[in-house]
């Protein structure tokens, strides 16, 4: 975090002000049903978060961010800010650096996907490479401190920057895009963890509205998300990181809300890629590894709701888009180089649909 420094009031208001235009001229995203045969009586939507100006969720986060530094008096006119971050967060706090003339900072780990970096280079932000995904928090706080910065850390903050009661969160939207559905009320919404900033919005909303519908997070493998929730032990490390991009972590972040989430599932990465590649065909567009992991939760929701005879509706996240992976995720050979043998992970997702 940076030292404390009196900013000037007429810049924030400026700031602040150009940051609410920005979003004056977005509009929504699209809540998107997906044809779905194998699981009769089981409705299931996409919030498609691919369509905002910096094309993922992590638009909003960046937005929630910068108002809360700003807001706080922790960013001033010529503040550099740094952020810790493995690609989509980092691209859109880009973004939002350019709007108000900042010097923007990423630190990211070496194996980033080369188009993220090149999305925060275009916004003219520039990409600090460390070695390993658990080495970008000591490193952001270095570089915040020798320039003088501001560490966004989204980590930290991403829980708090966002209004979780209303006042057009990602929670409140999707339950006002379902009021005209056939199952308004969703049994489930379905979500993986980065920070855990957007599952500790969901599950406060529904708490707060008082709705009957359960949060489900669901964990890539190498990340400890899952493990804490089984465990409490918030002291829980890996020495390396998740291979899903943008979701699971090495540590437990102080972001992660453990008491909102009602069930947690593990998911295969093997699993995320079947099911990415899944949606790819049955959208006719790309999606990112994130998204996957999130829709192969889905399934096993809706089977389980089959299974016991319950009708209803399940929401989850389009995270962001799958161009941003094409030399990676929808690579076959960097896909068998670093997560394996899917064949299996196939067969089991025709199953699970048949």
């Amino acid at each position: 975090m940076s030292s404390h420094q009196h900013c000037d009031l007429s810049w924030i208001n400026r700031a602040v002000q150009i940051i609410e235009s920005d979003y004056q001229r977005s509009a929504d995203t699209h809540l998107i049903k997906l044809d779905n045969h194998a699981f009769d009586g089981v409705d299931i939507y996409l919030k498609d978060e691919s369509t905002h100006p910096t094309g993922s969720l992590k638009h909003r986060l960046a937005r929630s961010l910068f108002l809360y530094a700003l807001c706080n008096g922790w960013i001033g006119e010529n503040t550099p800010v740094i952020e810790s971050s493995s690609g989509s967060t980092a691209v859109s706090e880009a973004y939002f650096a350019r709007l108000l003339g900042l010097p923007f900072i990423a630190v990211m780990p070496k194996s980033t996907a080369k188009s993220k970096i090149q999305q925060i280079e275009f916004y003219g932000g520039k990409a600090h490479l460390v070695d390993r995904s658990d080495q970008i928090y000591a490193e952001s706080h270095r570089l915040a401190k020798e320039l003088n910065g501001h560490y966004m850390d989204q980590f930290t903050y991403a829980e708090r920057a966002t209004d979780w009661r209303g006042n057009n969160n990602i929670a409140n939207s999707i339950f006002d895009q379902m009021k005209l559905e056939c199952h308004p009320i969703p049994s489930w919404i379905v979500m993986s963890p980065g920070t855990g900033g957007t599952s500790a919005t969901i599950g406060r909303f529904i708490r707060y509205q008082q709705y009957s519908t359960k949060l489900c997070v669901v964990d890539p493998e190498h990340s400890v998300f899952f493990d804490y929730y089984q465990s409490g032990d918030a002291n829980i490390t890996l020495n390396r990181g998740s291979h899903i991009e943008g979701i699971g972590r090495p540590r437990v972040e102080p972001s992660f809300i453990p008491g909102v989430v009602d069930d947690m599932i593990k998911v295969a990465d093997a699993h995320s890629i079947v099911t990415m590649q899944w949606l790819h065909q049955h959208l006719g567009r790309r999606v990112g590894p994130s998204t996957g992991t999130n829709l192969y939760g889905v399934f096993m929701l809706a089977k389980q709701m089959v299974e016991r005879g319950e009708k209803g509706s399940i929401v989850t996240l389009l995270c962001d888009s799958g161009e941003r992976y094409l030399d990676t995720y929808y690579n076959p050979q960097w896909v068998s180089e670093t997560i394996g043998d899917i064949s299996e992970s196939r067969n089991h997702l025709q199953q699970l649909l048949s």
